[in-house]
């Protein structure tokens, strides 16, 4: 691979990973600090403080996994480094 072609490579993949990792933090730590304050929004019975920190914040790990490995591999085929299938 060419050396602007690596370069180019990288600066995207670095983009995306700071991105997902900014994502992961906000739903890590962020909603977590402000438990008690959703906890006063009630959905379907449940407090929302409580639902993002049983199934909430998981169920946004799990897509940001998929979007994530699908942006990376529409970057590696835009670089021409993608996996053969």
């Amino acid at each position: 691979m060419a050396q602007v072609n690596a370069e180019g490579h990288w600066k995207a993949t670095s983009h995306l990973m700071w991105i997902a990792l900014a994502i992961w933090a906000f739903f890590s730590f962020v909603i977590h600090f402000f438990v008690n304050s959703l906890n006063e929004i009630v959905i379907l019975g449940f407090p929302l403080g409580y639902y993002m920190a049983a199934q909430g914040s998981l169920i946004v790990f799990v897509v940001l996994l998929f979007w994530f490995a699908r942006r990376q591999d529409s970057i590696d085929r835009e670089f021409g480094v993608a996996e053969e299938e």
